[in-house]
């Protein structure tokens, strides 16, 4: 089964809403703002509180913002190893902020159409995770940017992580085109070479383990989608852990999941049953695509949705 046939695109479902408890762009989104907003609002306190707004700033950026970002420097990072995570919803700087967020909108609800609800928070933390390795390697042991590593700035926002979210979801879907009534769309490639200009142009000359960084983002977000292509999830680990940490706090879930077994020893079905098309039916399998992706739909499912496109239901 090859890249293609693993994607087979189903026929129109129904994406998750705005609102939605189940919306993981959303969840990132949420994150990524209630950092953004408590940040600022602390460095507006450090800013009326000190004699002028650079002292401020200044103390601001050694007492708070240092412990969320990613340092270039080994002896400050393993005094604080959580910010190999925390970096990657750090944006402090207003246009970082919304330019980070407007493609990580734009590039996951398509990603979230395509590939299914539960794979844009783990390439999300691919990407970033295998962006801060890239950036401390490049920071050592690349001589150009050792030499400076003592002066060298931190690793922080979403642009590594955004960066695998647009990559993997150009990989999954090259064809895919956005803005239909323009003389047919526009390639999704299209979008994506506009986003990379724009995130190297952004990081400059002078930040090259930065720009290491995104470029090792982006290269997981390819290997991502070509491992699922495969049969591989390199995500199911994050979603197993998450389910069983949502467990711990909901103990009657189990029970509910909880379902009579019978265990047949046998090679073929006895009989092949044969499901009636219903709205309902249709609606529980949507839900499906929307949470797992097309593929995981079992071959019966897979039917019924063929059957329910011909009848047009």
């Amino acid at each position: 089964m090859g890249d293609r046939d693993y994607f087979i695109q189903p026929p129109p479902s129904r994406r998750p809403l705005l609102g939605a408890t189940n919306n993981t762009l959303i969840v990132l989104i949420a994150i990524n703002a209630f950092l953004f907003i408590i940040l600022n609002f602390l460095n507006l306190v450090y800013r009326v509180s000190e004699v002028s707004s650079a002292v401020g700033d200044t103390i601001f950026y050694r007492e708070i913002s240092d412990w969320f970002v990613l340092p270039a420097q080994s002896g400050k990072f393993f005094t604080r190893p959580w910010t190999v995570l925390s970096y990657m919803f750090t944006n402090i700087d207003v246009w970082m902020f919304i330019s980070n967020l407007l493609w990580l909108w734009s590039f996951g609800y398509i990603l979230q159409g395509m590939a299914g609800n539960r794979k844009l928070i783990p390439i999300y933390l691919y990407g970033g995770l295998v962006g801060a390795i890239f950036f401390l390697l490049s920071v050592h042991f690349v001589p150009s940017l050792h030499q400076h590593i003592a002066t060298y700035q931190p690793l922080i926002g979403s642009g590594a992580a955004v960066m695998a979210v647009a990559v993997a979801t150009t990989t999954l879907a090259p064809d895919f085109r956005i803005f239909p009534l323009i003389q047919g769309g526009i390639p999704l490639w299209v979008l994506t070479a506009v986003f990379v200009i724009v995130d190297f142009a952004s990081v400059g000359r002078s930040s090259g383990g930065i720009a290491i960084a995104h470029l090792g983002a982006a290269a997981i977000g390819f290997v991502f989608v070509k491992q699922l292509g495969r049969g591989r999830d390199m995500g199911a680990w994050m979603e197993s852990f998450a389910e069983w940490f949502s467990d711990l706090f909901n103990p009657t879930k189990k029970q509910q999941q909880k379902k009579d077994q019978f265990f047949y020893k046998v090679e073929k079905q006895p009989f092949q049953k044969t499901p009636n098309i219903t709205q309902q039916r249709l609606d529980d399998i949507l839900d499906k695509i929307n949470q797992h992706g097309y593929p995981m739909l079992t071959d019966e499912e897979k039917e019924f949705l063929k059957r329910a496109s011909k009848e047009e239901l």
